[in-house]
């Protein structure tokens, strides 16, 4: 039989350790935990001295992580999230076996627009348990994916085939690919004179061989926030834009979508979680309506 020894972590001090890092300082950590600051600063000594690194900068700013400090916090919410589904999965499967619990989802702005609402409409039908919590997050840096590598999500709808590779310890799969479009003005007469609107979470590594390869494309001159602005700008004919279909979807007949033609970039649209979360109910049950409401572009 396995026996904890005094090196070990606690649940309640992966907790402390996760809400200094979720607030920024030692006492604001106090106020979420309930907890006194000299309670807190004690659980992060306790915690460095069982590891034997430094996980906390102190300073008159507050606290913030080391390098050591964001992995061991990633760990600490991964821990702690499957402490909870260890208790869900164990009421679940005690009662009728149905998946039950919150399931955390991360999604770019139009994945969420355009694709989860008819499956957390399903999931909601099928398995009335399932709490989701959607968060949007913007596909940039490390992007939805990354909310699930640091314990922020149990899965996370995601742009795939990227020349970053993903933090060890997550899974992946395809949903479908998606092509780019031009997008312009309805009826302009020379669409491709247009100058570029586009926003920074266009054009990833999986098109940009292709975009630098295009002598047309001029430098954008018009950058937006997401994708929505960058359709308002279009319809206002104040520009052309070359978009992926799931931007397009629901799209005002004041714009006209042109074919880019058979060598036209693409992306491949799938989801991430992780290893430990891949096999749980919630997960699962989110992934089937996840694939059976996955459109064909």
């Amino acid at each position: 039989m396995t026996r904890t020894t005094d090196s070990d972590l606690a649940p309640h001090e992966l907790r402390v350790l996760v809400a200094v890092a979720d607030t920024g300082a030692f006492s604001a950590a106090a106020g979420t935990l309930g907890l006194t600051q000299s309670a807190v600063s004690h659980s992060v000594r306790g915690s460095e001295r069982k590891i034997g690194v430094v996980l906390f900068e102190r300073g008159r700013g507050g606290a913030r992580p080391t390098a050591a400090g964001e992995k061991a916090v990633a760990h600490a919410r991964r821990i702690l999230r499957l402490l909870d589904v260890l208790t869900a999965e164990a009421r679940g499967a005690a009662r009728s076996g149905a998946a039950q619990g919150p399931l955390r989802i991360a999604a770019f702005r139009s994945a969420a627009l355009h694709l989860l609402p008819p499956v957390l409409q399903r999931l909601r039908t099928r398995h009335p348990g399932v709490e989701p919590r959607v968060r949007i997050v913007r596909e940039v840096g490390r992007g939805t994916a990354g909310e699930v590598a640091y314990g922020k999500a149990d899965i996370a709808i995601a742009t795939l085939s990227g020349s970053v590779p993903l933090p060890p310890g997550l899974v992946t799969s395809g949903l479908f690919t998606e092509p780019y479009a031009l997008v312009h003005a309805a009826g302009h007469a020379a669409p491709r004179s247009l100058p570029l609107v586009d926003w920074a979470e266009n054009c990833g590594s999986y098109t940009r061989d292709w975009w630098a390869a295009q002598d047309w494309i001029p430098q954008a001159t018009v950058e937006a926030e997401d994708d929505g602005a960058v359709l308002s700008l279009v319809s206002g004919g104040h520009g052309m834009a070359i978009m992926p279909a799931l931007s397009l979807a629901g799209a005002p007949e004041s714009v006209q979508i042109t074919d880019l033609g058979p060598r036209r970039p693409t992306r491949q649209v799938g989801y991430v979680t992780t290893s430990e979360l891949a096999g749980s109910a919630v997960v699962r049950a989110f992934v089937r309506e996840l694939r059976a409401a996955a459109p064909s572009v």
